[in-house]
């Protein structure tokens, strides 16, 4: 059972913005459209989480990182959650805008923007594990040249880990 013991309560952000952003109930068929174009099995973790919220604005954005990003020394951020369907931001027009027009490379799918509008990107990292295996997740840093780097291995644990902005001194990071 994926997330379990995990509380979810105040997870989402409910803003009226943030709506937008949901491609309202995950159906059997939007999730054989988005495989069936990505040609990528989605991961039950990504899935599960989808069918309680399908897309959307975490509360908690930030996720810590072992090494400088070049977001922060310590952090990359999300701004949404890619879901499946048709709203703003969803996982087969992100992917393809990133890949086809942005140039990232062609290793998963899109799952969350960050606040530099494009400069960087979260996909689910399917390299390792083949089109139906257990994607990691990845930063991949459009501004570095595509430099890759690992986050979580899998989008359960990228979720689980990720921490609220508070949690992290920005003061420092700007100098």
């Amino acid at each position: 059972m994926p997330f379990e013991g995990f509380d979810f309560t105040g997870f989402w952000n409910e803003s009226a913005f943030a709506k937008k952003f949901d491609c309202g109930p995950l159906t059997p068929e939007k999730i054989a459209s988005a495989e069936d174009v990505l040609g990528y099995k989605l991961p039950a973790s990504y899935l599960w989480l989808m069918e309680r919220q399908n897309g959307g604005i975490p509360v908690s954005k930030c996720f810590p990182t072992g090494e400088p990003t070049s977001w922060a020394e310590d952090h990359i951020a999300i701004e949404t959650i890619f879901g499946v369907g048709k709203a703003a931001g969803n996982i087969v027009d992100e992917t393809r805008l990133m890949v086809e027009e942005w140039g990232y490379p062609a290793i998963g799918i899109a799952i969350c923007d960050c606040p530099s509008a494009g400069h960087d990107e979260i996909f689910l990292d399917y390299r390792a594990c083949g089109p139906e295996g257990e994607p990691a997740v990845v930063l991949i840093d459009q501004e570095g040249d595509y430099d890759i780097t690992r986050l979580a291995g899998s989008f359960e644990e990228f979720i689980r880990g990720l921490k609220n902005d508070s949690e992290f001194d920005f003061e420092e990071d700007e100098e």
